[in-house]
């Protein structure tokens, strides 16, 4: 499945992977509110500042519409960022786009569920 891909580079910060995963016109929305563009974004994961060590999928939903998809996920992650060490229990929605023959996440969007 693709998200488990996007999953396991942003776990193990494989830039390169999810360079080409990412449009270059990405919109990564955190559960926080802040918004990130994918080179913000990828140079937070560079640099540390944000770091994933877990991310468990509970479900996923995933919803065709020609060359774009939309999955939906609940999933428990954690790790560290800004505020310091973080265990969620967040909705994950991923916005995929096919661009010649590769799917790639266009947006992305958590949520914390209470």
């Amino acid at each position: 499945m693709a998200d488990q891909a996007w999953a396991k580079a942003v776990r193990t910060r494989d830039v390169a992977t999810l360079e080409k995963m990412y449009t270059n016109d990405l919109v990564y929305g955190h559960s926080t509110g802040n918004v990130d563009s994918k080179q913000k974004y990828l140079d937070r994961l560079k640099t540390g500042k944000q770091r994933y060590d877990t991310m468990a999928f509970e479900s996923t939903k995933v919803l065709l519409y020609g060359d774009s998809a939309m999955t939906h996920s609940f999933v428990r992650f954690t790790g560290v960022n800004d505020a310091g060490p973080f265990n969620d229990h967040l909705m994950l929605m991923h916005y995929w786009v096919k661009q010649s023959g590769t799917w790639r996440i266009a947006a992305h969007q958590t949520a914390k569920i209470k």
